[in-house]
């Protein structure tokens, strides 16, 4: 069962709203509830073990650091004034213990389950290399779906115990379903708890106005997902297994739709998330914010998958920036290199961890890790040369705040992107040098005029289709980025009007999308992370 199919859309969802509107509203966090887990065992079976274990395990551990903190605030005030340092520091050392504990288990099942095989292989690769005669046994384990999103939230919920900005919740069950709400289980987005654990629990009444507001954010994903990223798999699939084949203009075509294609599945399952939730009167944090307007990969990385960027923001380069060695080293280089560079030292460490740890999470590969060095190298660069930049766009007189700066600056961040996307998708780091290759050694338009392009699992139809529904969004995200509602707009116009535009979306859906000439279903993209 997936967001997008029939089984989710025409049975499991309906029938968890009908049974969400009828049930008292005391009672309706226990449907959602339900669904969840039945969501998430429709779909891993016993695999669920999982999240139970550690729903338990942060659970325990939550009220665990609370009980701390309480007893430490009931000996602070009987101390005496010069005792009051050292009892916050002792307490501090068993906070962390028992922080590091929790996060250390929640890290490393993920570790385990997700990354064994990939650790795995490559030493074995190496005792070859070397020559010794020793190869490890790699276990088979079965990942169930969301633990890393999942994961992330539970180290957030910790994290956030910790530093004091929210108390344990004694409540087993609300903890289960902030961790589990079958929405976003799937692909995030990655919530706080301050964000979402009362919402769900509250049992927010269905009303008329959230239902129809969010089918219509539903609606635009299923555009998105259905009738583009869908439509556009067997082709991208083809160019990038068989790309030795081809020359270095189906390869532009294969980056650019590549990135399109991510780009339509992951947004538009967002769409999808957000707006389901908002149905059930929940509100969820956005995850994209027009990506493809972006000056530069800094602000790209604020507005594509802007839940992740802001855990690892949070959790690892401030933590890491603010760290006593860190500070120590910003202090000292300071007064060597200067006012700017002195402090970037220190923060090229962080964003070096932050990134690597970006690119791993994706996935268990190379090329994933190269993805997210790439992005670090990227933006370091930036920072690095900044002043320069500022120096020359002064001497010669240059407005960066004119429009036709700004969109060379978007256009040179798109470009970038593309090339990100390349080896995110390649199937090694090699293969995705070789076709980067192919575009300045081999290029040529031959496979366009000789009709190659239309052999590779799409025809001049799928082409059209393509062409027309992204210029549509591409119009939206313009309106969105002028903060211009699509959705109220539409809901303010005359009733003809407005169910008008219901039946062409409903129309578009079902002729290009689920019962389409050459549709072919897809897996939410962002799944597989």
């Amino acid at each position: 069962m997936t967001y997008f199919g029939v089984a989710y859309l025409f049975m499991f969802l309906p029938l968890t709203l009908i049974a969400y509107s009828i049930v008292p509203q005391k009672h309706r966090w226990k449907v959602l509830l339900l669904a969840s887990y039945a969501f998430f065992w429709s779909i891993s079976k016993k695999l669920i073990v999982y999240v139970i274990g550690s729903t338990f395990l942060i659970h325990y551990i939550g009220i665990w650091l609370e009980l701390l903190q309480n007893e430490r605030n009931g000996i602070l005030k009987e101390a005496e004034k010069e005792q009051k340092k050292k009892i916050r520091a002792e307490y501090l050392k068993k906070q962390r213990r028992v922080l590091t504990f929790g996060v250390l288990v929640n890290i490393g099942i993920l570790l385990v389950v997700k990354y064994i095989g990939f650790i795995g292989g490559n030493v074995n690769s190496l005792l070859q290399t070397l020559k010794i005669p020793f190869k490890l046994q790699i276990p088979k384990i079965l990942m169930p779906i969301g633990i890393s999103f999942y994961t992330l939230q539970a180290v957030s919920y910790l994290v956030d115990i910790y530093h004091e900005k929210i108390k344990a919740d004694k409540n087993i069950a609300r903890l289960s379903l902030y961790l589990t709400f079958f929405p976003q289980i799937m692909e995030g987005p990655i919530c706080r708890y301050s964000e979402t654990a009362m919402q769900l629990w509250e049992g927010n009444k269905i009303t008329y106005a959230n239902l129809k507001s969010g089918l219509l954010r539903i609606s635009y994903g299923m555009i998105k997902k259905m009738i583009i990223a869908d439509r556009l798999n067997r082709f991208i699939g083809e160019i990038y297994r068989n790309y030795a084949k081809y020359d270095g203009g189906i390869m532009v075509a294969g980056m650019v739709l590549y990135t399109l294609q991510l780009y339509m599945d992951f947004s538009g399952t967002m769409d999808m998330v957000i707006g389901t939730s908002e149905i059930f009167g929940i509100k969820l944090p956005e995850n994209f914010k027009q990506p493809f307007f972006s000056k530069n990969i800094s602000e790209f990385w604020t507005r594509w998958h802007i839940t992740l960027g802001a855990f690892f923001r949070d959790y690892i380069f401030y933590p890491l920036s603010l760290s006593e060695p860190l500070k120590k080293l910003t202090t000292n280089a300071r007064k060597k290199i200067g006012k700017y560079y002195g402090p970037l030292i220190a923060s090229a460490i962080a964003l070096f961890c932050v990134w690597f740890c970006n690119g791993l999470w994706h996935g268990a590969a190379w090329t994933f890790i190269f993805f997210g060095m790439y992005h670090f190298v990227l933006i370091l660069s930036g920072k690095i040369f900044e002043p320069a930049v500022l120096w020359i766009s002064a001497k010669l007189h240059i407005n960066r705040e004119k429009a036709w700066y700004k969109g060379l600056q978007i256009i040179k961040t798109t470009l970038l992107v593309f090339v990100g996307e390349l080896f995110f998708r390649a199937t090694t780091v090699t293969s995705g040098f070789e076709m980067l290759g192919k575009m300045f050694t081999n290029f040529s338009l031959n496979s366009f005029k000789d009709g190659t392009i239309l052999k590779l699992g799409m025809d001049v139809q799928d082409f059209i289709i393509i062409a027309i529904f992204t210029i549509l969004v591409f119009v939206i995200s313009i309106m969105h980025e002028k903060d211009i509602s699509v959705r109220e707009k539409i809901s303010k116009k005359n009733i003809v009007i407005r169910w008008t535009i219901y039946y062409l979306i409903i129309f578009a859906i079902l002729l290009f999308g689920a019962y389409g000439i050459n549709y072919e279903a897809v897996q939410p993209m962002y799944a597989n992370f």
